[in-house]
């Protein structure tokens, strides 16, 4: 979820720059950088964290008169946060800054080395740079360079370069990842990768089509296939923020196909799970393992540990943090403690954590929020890469935590030679589904819309499911109950006879979650028996059911996992369309807060 902007004009550059990355923070980053044309040269700076440390490192620098500029934030995806890691980077004579994934760079860096050239960082978008330079030396036209550039690049990008050879230039590409361009009545350019930091500076912007190459100078703009459409800018910088939609959690569901990639890039091979923050020294000796978390977390923590026993063969323990902390807990040398935070500031998980660390276990964090708390205690952290999460009920930080456990679990099956082979290339091949089934899922919301005005009211709803989709009914319950305020409760579809099918009539809603891919026979018996008590049932299936009230059909899946990612969305898109239509705040649901750092 990185964020990109540009600058030409008359104005102090670096101020450009600077505030228009501060309205892309809610995009999330590790690290942030610009690079500055001045007097024909390019002059560059980085620095990791806030971008308080940016403007820290270039309170001396300042420009008058024409000139260009381009910045980034950027979420570490390949290779970790570091200055040399962060954007822009530069070949001999230009910078370029980067959005997206360049998924044959390792080909192109290979073909690049072995002409001799050296590269600084770690990351996937250095190769544009050193490429584009390669490409100058045959063209004398630099835009030909740069579209031959643009060319040998598989994968999304959305590009802005900027060479010594041209100093009043700013080449641009996009492809599968936001950009646009604005300019303003006085002349002024200005690319950015979403509206907000446009609104006050540009009168009028154009949306980059995938395919759109091309570039501009004071004076001329270019780009192909076609000449850009610009439109008037209206709207709030909030309302920009939250892209059109109507909440960010709205935006945020429709973000978790973007952001699982970034989850997955680097880390789900062909043949295996690498994971450069952890290595097998670190799970050398681990015969058990225990996961600590709360609220959603906790029950991300739950599906794993029903991933964990199956794949890798290895005895989970799941705790809530807050009751971890006062049980007395026995803690053994041989396990592994994982702790599961989206803050990484979760009071109850940090205790947890530091009487872990205390006792001498070997730990482990799965947190989306670089240099928090949880991040620094840990002896080692795997970021879900999720981006700034501002809508309170959580939503893609939990399906990346889901995600990164699954990749996890593998990562222990190959480990432990709990799967052969086969089984994990297949079971690999499966989770490289997963981002296209979560945008497929998306076509459900208008029915989740239609259906939401028909569970307004009733006395309860119950979420069920078995196996992996027990712990997801438990998520399902607890997104309705803390934006619509209705109350809910997840139950394993087993459960039911043992006293809640008690409450069953036809004010009780039972939302019955029924893979074809797991125990379908057994959770159908289930629902048919809280039917016969008249409860009011929604079945989410790849199939119809006869006995149900309303139903939400899903897409046929050959894994459990894929119809875990879909049935999620659906849970999060209908419990959004009740809360909606009850009137309530969705990003900020009274009572809640985003990070629990008291107990």
């Amino acid at each position: 979820m990185c964020g990109i902007v540009g600058y030409i004009g008359n104005r102090e550059i670096k101020s450009r720059l600077i505030e228009g990355l501060r309205e892309l923070e809610y995009r999330g980053y590790d690290s942030a950088g610009i690079a500055v044309m001045r007097e024909g040269r390019i002059e560059s700076f980085k620095a990791v964290g806030k971008l308080s440390n940016l403007e820290e490192k270039t309170k001396d620098f300042s420009t008058k008169g024409p000139g260009l500029g381009i910045g980034h934030t950027r979420w570490a995806t390949h290779g970790k946060p570091t200055e040399l890691n962060a954007h822009p980077h530069m070949g001999e004579y230009s910078y370029v800054v980067h959005n997206g994934i360049i998924e044959n760079y390792r080909e192109i860096k290979e073909m690049l080395e072995k002409r001799g050239i050296t590269f600084l960082s770690q990351t996937d978008t250095e190769v544009i740079v050193h490429l584009f330079e390669l490409e100058a030396e045959r063209y004398e036209d630099l835009f030909l360079a740069f579209k031959a550039t643009i060319e040998q690049l598989d994968g999304a990008y959305a590009v802005l370069l900027i060479t010594q050879k041209a100093p009043d230039t700013i080449f641009f590409a996009r492809k599968g990842s936001p950009m646009i361009i604005g300019r303003s009545g006085s002349g002024e350019i200005f690319f950015a990768s979403s509206d907000a930091p446009l609104i006050g500076e540009a009168d009028e912007v154009a949306y980059m089509d995938d395919g759109t190459v091309g570039f501009v100078t004071s004076e001329t703009l270019h780009a192909e296939p076609d000449s850009l459409c610009f439109v008037p800018l209206q709207g709030d910088k909030m309302t920009a923020q939250k892209g059109g939609y109507r909440f960010f959690m709205e935006k945020e569901i429709y973000e978790q196909y973007e952001v699982m990639s970034d989850t997955m890039i680097g880390r789900v091979l062909d043949e295996d799970i690498a994971f450069e923050e952890i290595d097998d020294a670190f799970v050398d000796g681990i015969t058990r393992i225990k996961i600590c978390a709360c609220g959603t977390s906790y029950h991300a923590a739950l599906t794993s540990s029903y991933l964990f026993e199956r794949l890798s063969k290895i005895p989970v323990n799941v705790e809530i943090a807050s009751e971890f902390r006062y049980k007395e807990p026995l803690l053994t040398d041989d396990t592994l403690f994982i702790v599961i935070s989206q803050s990484g500031e979760t009071a109850d998980t940090l205790e947890a954590l530091r009487m872990a660390k205390e006792a001498g276990l070997k730990t482990l964090a799965v947190c989306n929020v670089d240099n928090s708390s949880i991040v620094r205690m840990a002896d080692a952290t795997i970021l879900t890469r999720a981006g700034i999460e501002k809508g309170v009920a959580s939503t893609k930080a939990f399906a990346t935590q889901v995600m990164v456990l699954w990749m996890l679990s593998l990562y222990f099956a190959k480990r432990r030679r709990s799967m052969e082979h086969d089984a994990i290339k297949d079971e690999l091949r499966f989770m490289s589904y997963v981002p296209k089934v979560l945008q497929k899922s998306l076509e459900v919301h208008e029915k989740c819309k239609r259906l939401s005005k028909r569970y307004l009211h009733g006395h309860g709803f119950f979420f069920i499911g078995r196996d992996i989709f027990y712990p997801l009914a438990l998520e399902g319950a607890l997104k309705l109950k803390e934006i619509s305020y209705l109350h809910a409760e997840g139950y394993p579809a087993g459960e039911m006879k043992h006293g809640p099918i008690a409450l069953a009539d036809a004010e009780l809603f039972t939302i019955a979650l029924m893979p074809k891919t797991l125990l379908y026979e057994k959770t159908k018996s289930n629902v048919e028996e809280l039917s016969a008590r008249d409860s009011t049932i929604l079945s989410i299936s790849p199939e119809m059911f006869d006995l149900a009230d309303d139903f939400i059909l899903t897409h046929p899946h050959n894994h459990p996992m894929l119809e875990f990612f879909e049935m999620m969305i659906v849970e999060q898109l209908l419990s959004m369309e009740i809360a909606i239509r009850l009137g309530n705040d969705v990003d900020m649901p009274r009572n809640l807060a985003k990070s629990v750092t008291v107990e």
